[in-house]
């Protein structure tokens, strides 16, 4: 997956290009953002994005005295300039410090994909998005809600947010965050919470064994199953059974 960073004081553009570019397509990551060149220099020494898109007028430090320096810094970089003028000395700086690429806001997001695939190319000829279909239209919302689904089907099984985090094309951090929006927790604390309600109904059933209980819930060791029912309701598995009429393992 590439990485790609956002350099814009204005929030709303910085929306626009993480909503309206086409990331899965050119696998890359959703992505990071920052609001002025200094931060950005930052951000990049952490990341190292294949693509950095520039706003050219920003507090602190603008976007040609940025682009001076990470240019430099950073010259596998493909540097796509953002910009509310079109101004000559603008193309001029983009010019001189090696941009690909050159987009004026309001951004436009065939416009705005087309430069995507122009960077990616130029930093990578022999790249074929061709055959991809990634996310697809899928808004993050909506990922969201399919990895929920997903969950309430498949709680008993080993999930790892990373895998998921491949499959749709976010970042564990994005994707975690985005999910705990939407629902109030954590993607592994939703997980718990199903499997603590399915085992207490489960122990109502006098019939079935704890031991088959933790096993159809997806834990390996039976201890363990235990310390996190009494961690989650304050007492055993056992003694919650005894005090719902049936008998303890």
């Amino acid at each position: 997956m590439y990485k790609a960073l956002i350099i814009d004081d204005e929030k709303p553009v910085q929306i626009a290009i993480q909503k309206l570019g086409n990331w899965s397509k050119y696998h890359i990551a959703p992505p990071d953002t920052a609001s002025n060149g200094r931060e950005a220099l930052c951000a990049m020494r952490e990341l190292h994005p294949a693509l950095c898109f520039v706003d050219m007028q920003m507090p602190i430090m603008s976007g040609t005295e940025f682009l001076a320096q990470a240019s430099v810094e950073f010259p596998d970089t493909q540097f796509i300039i953002i910009s509310g003028y079109d101004d000559f000395k603008y193309a001029q700086s983009a010019i001189k410090f090696g941009a690909c690429d050159y987009i004026l806001k309001p951004i436009v997001r065939e416009e705005l994909n087309q430069a995507i695939e122009r960077a990616i190319l130029r930093g990578n000829p022999h790249a074929d998005f061709s055959g991809e279909t990634g996310r697809g239209d899928i808004t993050p919302e909506e990922v969201i809600q399919i990895i929920k689904e997903y969950l309430d089907k498949n709680y008993n099984t080993n999930i790892k947010i990373s895998m998921l985090a491949d499959k749709y094309f976010f970042s564990k951090e994005y994707l975690s965050k985005l999910f705990k929006s939407r629902y109030g927790c954590g993607i592994y604390a939703y997980v718990q919470e199903i499997r603590m309600q399915r085992a207490k109904d489960l122990l109502m059933n006098p019939d079935i064994k704890i031991q088959s209980i933790s096993q159809h819930l997806g834990y390996t060791d039976n201890n363990y199953f235990s310390k996190a029912f009494k961690n989650y309701y304050g007492m055993s598995p056992s003694r919650f059974r005894k005090e719902h009429g049936g008998p303890g393992d």
